[in-house]
C-alpha cells in the first residue's frame, strides 16, 4: 500500500468518524459501535480487507489514543458535582473492579470451564466500565442522573482503567513467568504512586502557567494543555509508574 493511499484511506475514516458520529448522537448509540462497524469494514474479513497483523503498532496506537480519551473525560467532568460523590467513585473502581474481574472469573471458569488463569484474565480484560462510550452517553444527551449518580459515573469510568490494567498485567505475568507477593506490592506502589506524585505535581504546575501565560495566539493555550498531557503521561510512566492516574489528580486542578 502506498503512501498516498493511506493517507487516502486515513481521511476517509477520519471523515466517516464524523459522519457517523451525527447518526450515533441523533438515535443515542455510543460512537464505539460506529467504530467497530469500520473496523469490520475496512478489515481484513471486511469489504476493503486491508491486512493489518502488527499488533505492537495496534497497542501504541491504542495507547496514544486512551491519553486524549482519558483526557477529555477529566477535563470535562464537572468537579464541583464530582466531589460529593468522589468516595463512592474510588472505591467503584477499585474495589468494583477487582470484584467484578473475580466474579467473571469465577463464572468463566466453573460455568464456561475455561482453565483458571485465562478465566482470571477475562475478567481482569472487561472489569473496567468503558470510559469513551459513558462520556459519550451522558453529555451527548445531556442526562442528569439523580443524587449525582451521573458525575459518579463519570468519575467512575474515567478512574478505573489503572485498575483494570494492573489486574491485567497481573495475570498475564502469572501465566508467563509467576509472580511473587514482594513484587505484585513493589508494583502496585510504583503505579500508583508516581502516577499521583506526577499527577499532583504538574497539576499545580499546569494551573499555574495557565493562569499566569497571556498567550498571544489562540488556540497556544490547547496546544499547551496537550503537551503537559502528553508530557505527564510519559513522565509517570517511564519512572514505572500509572500514567493514566494523573488525569484523576489533575483535573479537579485544571477544571477551575
Amino acid at each position: 500500500m502506498t503512501f498516498s493511499i493511506s493517507i487516502l484511506l486515513t481521511g476517509l475514516v477520519i471523515l466517516l468518524c464524523v459522519l457517523l458520529n451525527k447518526l450515533t448522537h441523533k438515535f443515542g448509540l455510543p460512537m464505539l459501535l460506529a467504530f467497530i462497524f469500520l473496523g469490520m469494514l475496512f478489515g481484513s474479513d471486511g469489504i476493503l480487507k486491508i491486512p493489518f497483523e502488527n499488533y505492537d503498532f495496534a497497542e501504541k496506537i491504542c495507547s496514544a489514543a486512551l491519553i486524549f480519551i482519558m483526557f477529555y473525560g477529566g477535563f470535562g467532568t464537572n468537579w464541583k458535582n464530582a466531589k460529593s460523590v468522589a468516595v463512592q467513585s474510588v472505591l467503584l473502581s477499585t474495589v468494583g473492579v477487582v470484584l467484578t474481574a473475580a466474579l467473571t472469573g469465577v463464572f468463566c471458569y466453573f460455568v464456561l470451564k475455561i482453565a483458571l488463569f485465562e478465566s482470571l484474565l477475562i475478567g481482569a480484560v472487561v472489569s473496567s466500565t468503558d470510559a469513551a462510550s459513558v462520556f459519550s452517553i451522558l453529555r451527548s444527551k445531556r442526562l442528569g442522573l439523580k443524587s449525582g449518580t451521573d458525575s459518579m459515573l463519570e468519575l467512575e469510568s474515567g478512574s478505573n482503567d489503572p485498575c483494570s490494567y494492573m489486574l491485567t498485567i497481573l495475570v498475564l505475568t502469572a501465566i508467563g513467568e509467576g509472580i511473587k507477593a514482594g513484587s505484585v506490592v513493589t508494583m502496585l506502589l510504583a503505579q500508583f504512586g508516581f502516577g499521583i506524585l506526577f499527577g499532583v505535581v504538574i497539576a499545580f504546575g499546569a494551573a499555574y502557567a495557565l493562569r499566569k501565560i497571556n498567550f498571544p495566539v489562540v488556540g497556544f493555550d490547547m496546544a499547551f494543555v496537550i503537551g503537559v498531557a502528553l508530557l505527564a503521561y510519559a513522565s509517570a510512566a517511564l519512572f514505572g509508574g500509572n500514567g493514566s492516574l494523573w488525569y484523576h489528580t489533575w483535573k479537579s486542578e485544571i477544571s477551575q
